[in-house]
């Protein structure tokens, strides 16, 4: 059955291979760019982004006709290809096999986002890893 209107807001967070802090500030515009592209040409909409060196927020609502893991592997490969492509890290770009993605509501999207567009102010008091590790208590309860 066809799905006429849809709300599918999801968080993804996908981390480089072995949290490798490769993402280059001068890079990382360009780097937001192209996977707004991806997503866009996927018929999902982005909401925020953010690339950190080791790390990369999303917030997008999702297509019907995607699920998670689709979409989470369109954008690893294509970006991971475009980086490599570009040299825009030192060595071999590639993200973990596994991201995480969390189903959010409509009413915390502006939320969400503002804490996205507020990642070099977060990481400042934060590390990535207390981060998640904050993220996976909160999700999973």
């Amino acid at each position: 059955m066809k799905v006429k209107y849809n709300n599918l807001y999801t968080h993804f967070v996908f981390i480089s291979y072995n949290r490798l802090p490769l993402i280059e500030e001068k890079d990382r515009d360009r780097i937001e760019k192209y996977i707004t592209g991806i997503i866009k040409n996927n018929d999902c909409h982005l909401y925020s982004i953010y690339a950190n060196p080791d790390h990369t927020h999303m917030l997008i609502s999702r297509s019907p006709n995607l699920d998670e893991e689709t979409l989470a592997s369109i954008i690893a490969n294509s970006s991971s290809k475009f980086i490599n492509q570009n040299k825009l890290c030192t060595g071999n770009f590639q993200w973990q096999d596994s991201c995480s993605a969390f189903s959010i509501s409509k009413k915390d999207v502006d939320r969400v986002c503002k804490y996205i567009l507020n990642q070099k102010k977060h990481h400042l008091k934060q590390t990535f890893a207390e981060e998640y590790s904050e993220f996976i208590k909160f999700y999973q309860s």
